[in-house]
């Protein structure tokens, strides 16, 4: 069979942009190759959880837009298909005089980007909100939420194959060759055949995009971000979603506390190099994935310019003690003997060979192939707007 459309990567954007696909009112064939055996395994099923209101992003950027655009698709979809999800807003905590600026331009950026209801805390409305947070001024966010991200990308999934299109699962795309009409894409089992193919592989985007374009000057570089789990006698700390200040010039949010909406309150992440692409453990090392990233001029550059932070990172990920402290600026209560070892993801990061982490969504458009390059946090809130953007994008090549 020919298909009009393969998607290669079951993530949660990849099924996304064929839900739109499959939903366009002239239907397309449409398929979907993951090598996993599992939909949403890498980014998506190990992320926190949030549903982002977009109060972080520039106006105007393509994270911005499709961040506002995707939170109300996403609440609806949740709404409309009983996905189990809960809007009990954060707060955004300023410890120190010297974020008071900074936290006073993340509120003009959620105004910028529309959000209504906005409020500032003053110290001591901070406890009206999470009783145990120290602090000396926030805002609070009411329309951040939580979701269980692989329930909404096994739900797209289950749509898609409803609509009719195809999903292959344990399929590993290996090669993909322009043809005189459209693609062959070449997988460990077979081949398929497309007009236009759309990579949607998260940490392995560059790779794939490097199949079907010759001019992809970005690298991914892997970023470990690791959590603890508050033990179940002290989740009483936290009573929904505590943000620190960010640093304005790091793609992070800093360690912070979420609750789950399956159950159970994380702390972190923490922010590392990754020694693998899906390298989930300190032990998870790839030499020559490793040496790709190290070897990469951007990341060199990034590297020499934010090494103290990279040292602190590092230091806090073999150190619990110092992950502790890092928390306790949040919540003094915090001690050591609270937290249990939980989780990681990773961050698939572009970074371009000039030094910068791509802070934006990176969509990368050619004839009849289109590669989705950079899709970090909050692709997942995002995920049906991106998807829908990509979507349209295909439909305009295809007629």
């Amino acid at each position: 069979m020919k298909y009009d459309c393969i998607i290669v990567g079951g993530g949660i954007v990849g099924l996304a942009t064929a839900l739109e696909l499959s939903s366009a009112p002239h239907h397309k064939k449409v398929l979907v190759i993951e090598k996993e055996s599992e939909v949403a395994k890498h980014q998506t099923g190990n992320n926190s959880g949030v549903i982002h209101s977009g109060i972080y992003y520039k106006p105007g950027s393509l994270k911005a837009h499709n961040c506002i655009d995707g939170y109300k698709r996403l609440v609806d979809f949740c709404r409309t298909h009983e996905v189990p999800f809960e809007l009990c807003g954060k707060i955004i905590v300023a410890t120190e005089e010297k974020e008071l600026q900074a936290l006073q331009n993340i509120a003009d950026r959620g105004v910028a980007n529309g959000l209504g209801g906005l409020k500032h805390l003053r110290q001591e409305e901070l406890k009206e909100y999470e009783p145990h947070v120290a602090g000396i001024a926030g805002i609070f966010v009411p329309q951040t939420g939580i979701v269980d991200y692989k329930v909404v990308a096994e739900k797209y999934a289950w749509l898609i194959q409803n609509q009719g299109s195809l999903l292959q699962l344990s399929e590993k795309v290996i090669d993909i060759k322009k043809g005189s009409v459209g693609y062959e894409v070449i997988t460990d089992k077979q081949t398929h055949l497309a007009e236009m193919v759309i990579n949607c592989a998260g940490l392995y985007s560059d790779k794939v995009a490097q199949l079907t374009s010759d001019d992809v000057d970005v690298k991914i570089i892997p970023f470990r971000g690791e959590y603890y789990k508050l033990k179940k006698e002290k989740e009483y700390l936290v009573k929904n979603l505590i943000y620190p200040v960010p640093d304005p010039n790091f793609p992070f949010l800093g360690v912070h506390f979420t609750r789950m909406k399956k159950g159970g309150v994380e702390a972190g992440p923490n922010a590392v190099l990754a020694f693998r692409r899906e390298g989930y453990k300190k032990t998870d090392i790839h030499l020559g994935e490793l040496a790709e990233s190290l070897a990469w001029p951007g990341f060199q550059k990034v590297m020499g310019k934010y090494w103290r932070t990279g040292l602190s990172e590092m230091y806090r990920s073999f150190s619990k003690a110092a992950f502790t402290k890092a928390l306790q600026k949040l919540i003094p209560e915090i001690q050591e003997e609270d937290l249990v070892e939980g989780g990681a993801g990773v961050r698939a990061q572009a970074c371009d060979r000039t030094g910068g982490l791509v802070d934006d969504f990176l969509i990368l458009e050619k004839e009849k192939a289109i590669n989705v390059c950079n899709a970090p946090s909050p692709a997942a809130t995002s995920s049906l707007s991106i998807g829908h953007t990509v979507a349209q994008k295909a439909l305009q090549q295809l007629g």
